[in-house]
């Protein structure tokens, strides 16, 4: 900074500009304005904003400096999100013109993955979000963002599921940038690149799912979920009780103090692990224990119990616009 400003005062000799001026009076005016003028500029030159190479501390990108443990590699959970129009206008980067995609549906695409990290960790993705190196996300070019993506390593087979709301990477044989934390799941972190295959999975408002170019399926289909209907004998006439049974029954359920219980049957899955990860996300989200009661290798997900009514049509309707439309109460004597 002192260097630049040295440099626009040696273009004015002082002295001689001072020894022409006519009088004593003109001489110390300008002393007066030439020290607001240094003045001004020191001032300048301390506040003025950093140039675009300054923008990242570190001059070559890096893993981690310092990582305590091996970071979560969760795959981030697909869902619909309306692509952000201010991404979708062409842009020009290194020369080169790219016109994002309008829809990913369909999309799929063979190529080499790179990976970037602690250089960019903390700054602003194209998206507008603050990049996470220990998230499960992603740059492309040309995809809509956000886009979700399956990510399959062609070298182990290893996948990871990102969420793409960056752009890049800007090198040709390259098609797809991913944080830190997704190459460690795909097993190259410790080098530059590997051979993957992406699928984008593209969720519409009416959660149909499509999975790279694979035919369009339901969100049940696409998690694996057998759908269980309300049972059958909820809603089909019931032959009349016996007299002396019915009696009985009556007395027995006015004199019974046990509480009734409503429980959410959300979903019934074939995949223990899935219904285990789906139930820890939904027990968390609506603050309501989980349980997962399993019958002919069919895993009930169910939350409850519930005692409140209103809790329980609340939480139904948050099921059923967060994508369980088939999920629905039963009630449990405890």
């Amino acid at each position: 900074m002192l260097q630049r400003l040295f440099s626009v005062l040696d273009l004015v000799n002082v002295s001689a500009f001072q020894a022409s001026l006519p009088n004593a009076f003109a001489r110390k005016h300008f002393m007066r304005c030439g020290a607001a003028v240094f003045t001004a500029i020191l001032l300048a030159g301390c506040q003025s904003a950093p140039s675009q190479s300054s923008r990242y501390t570190q001059q070559q990108d890096s893993a981690p400096k310092h990582v305590a443990k091996k970071p979560e590699t969760l795959d981030a959970v697909p869902k619909y999100e309306a692509y952000r129009m201010f991404n979708s206008r062409p842009y020009k980067v290194l020369g080169k013109h790219y016109t994002p995609m309008n829809s990913g549906k369909g999309y799929e695409e063979i190529g080499y993955a790179s990976w970037y990290g602690q250089k960019f960790h903390g700054h602003l993705t194209s998206n507008g979000e603050t990049y996470n190196m220990f998230a499960m996300s992603a740059a492309h070019k040309t995809l809509p963002l956000p886009s979700y993506v399956r990510v399959t390593n062609l070298e182990n087979n290893k996948q990871a599921i990102v969420r793409v709301n960056d752009r890049g990477p800007f090198h040709d044989n390259r098609i797809i940038d991913l944080s830190y934390a997704a190459a460690v799941k795909l097993g190259y972190h410790s080098k530059g690149t590997a051979k993957v295959k992406l699928e984008v999975i593209h969720f519409d408002e009416q959660n149909n799912v499509t999975v790279g170019n694979n035919p369009t399926v339901t969100y049940d289909e696409y998690l694996g979920i057998a759908v269980t209907p309300p049972e059958i004998a909820s809603t089909s006439p019931k032959p009349p009780l016996d007299p002396a049974k019915a009696e009985k029954t009556a007395t027995k359920q006015s004199s019974n103090t046990v509480a009734d219980a409503v429980y959410i049957q959300v979903a019934a899955l074939s995949n223990a692990e899935k219904a285990k990860s789906i139930s820890n996300v939904l027990s968390a989200l609506y603050q309501i224990p989980a349980h997962l009661p399993v019958a002919d290798n069919i895993y009930k997900l169910q939350l409850g119990p519930i005692h409140d009514e209103a809790v329980v049509a609340e939480v139904l309707e948050q099921l059923k616009q967060n994508g369980y439309p088939n999920a629905y109460a039963i009630t449990q004597t405890l």
